[in-house]
């Protein structure tokens, strides 16, 4: 016999009281007329408008589309690879190169960041969007490694070997066999790649250099200099596109687990 809490349900109500309240303020305060956003004055889609006419802000969003497509592609690559030699060898280097993937999503954003950042400044690489790729693929690869690696757990490798019983080669068995079967699972974890990207700030803010500003960077300094409307708008936009991408990220994972 089941026994229903109500203060479980108290405590749900109050956590998303308490995640999702500040967003709902956020996004009608996107459409508020009122320069400071403190007291509604109407309806307006006049902030949309004077974002979509602000040429700094659409070079940061083309500099953070850059970074996220490119270092997702390349995130993809890699991880998808590390996950196949980490289920397919069983070796101490294997080992070695699974804890590693672990280990990395627990490192705090702003060790990496500041580790990164003497990296680049002893190999004297200049701070720039190729900065940002090399440490937003640094820390993708491994979230793509993992969502790969768990749709490897459903695969039989038995195929494989058939294949190549029947005088299959490698590029057949990858182009036939392994990629339609990971398919879901790369663009899942490509999509969350890209999400995490997009979103970065801590790490990005190390590493970026002079005229390289991504869009979370820029939205900081905006901040720092005061509090516009705009950036009421420019956050919508933001968590729209965020939160689709991780509908559509949560629907492959769906598939991938149901398949």
């Amino acid at each position: 016999m089941k026994y229903k809490s109500k203060f479980t349900k108290y405590i749900t109500y109050l956590v998303m009281f308490f995640f999702y309240l500040p967003m709902v303020i956020m996004t009608v305060n996107s459409f508020n007329s009122s320069r400071f956003g403190v007291v509604w004055k109407g309806f307006t889609l006049k902030w949309y408008f004077k974002l979509c006419q602000d040429p700094q802000i659409l070079n940061a969003l083309l500099h953070s589309l850059i970074i996220g497509i490119s270092s997702m592609i390349v995130a993809m690559l890699l991880g998808t690879i590390a996950a196949f030699c980490i289920y397919h060898f069983r070796s101490k280097y294997q080992m070695f190169q699974q804890f590693m993937i672990y280990s990395q999503l627990g490192i705090p954003d702003i060790l990496m960041g500041m580790s990164l950042l003497l990296f680049f400044i002893a190999i004297n690489i200049k701070l720039g969007l190729l900065t940002i790729f090399i440490a937003h693929v640094t820390f993708c690869i491994s979230y793509v490694t993992l969502v790969v690696l768990g749709r490897f757990q459903d695969f039989d490798y038995s195929v494989i070997e058939a294949a190549r019983d029947l005088g299959a080669g490698w590029s057949i068995i990858i182009s036939k066999i392994l990629l339609p079967f990971l398919m879901p699972g790369i663009i899942a974890g490509g999509l969350l790649a890209f999400t995490l990207s997009i979103d970065d700030f801590v790490i990005t803010f190390f590493v970026t250099g002079s005229g390289s500003t991504t869009l979370p960077v820029y939205i900081y300094s905006m901040i720092r200099h005061g509090t516009p409307i705009i950036i009421n708008a420019l956050s919508v936009l933001f968590l729209v596109v965020t939160i689709i991408v991780v509908i559509i990220t949560q629907k492959l994972l769906t598939k991938e687990n149901t398949a």
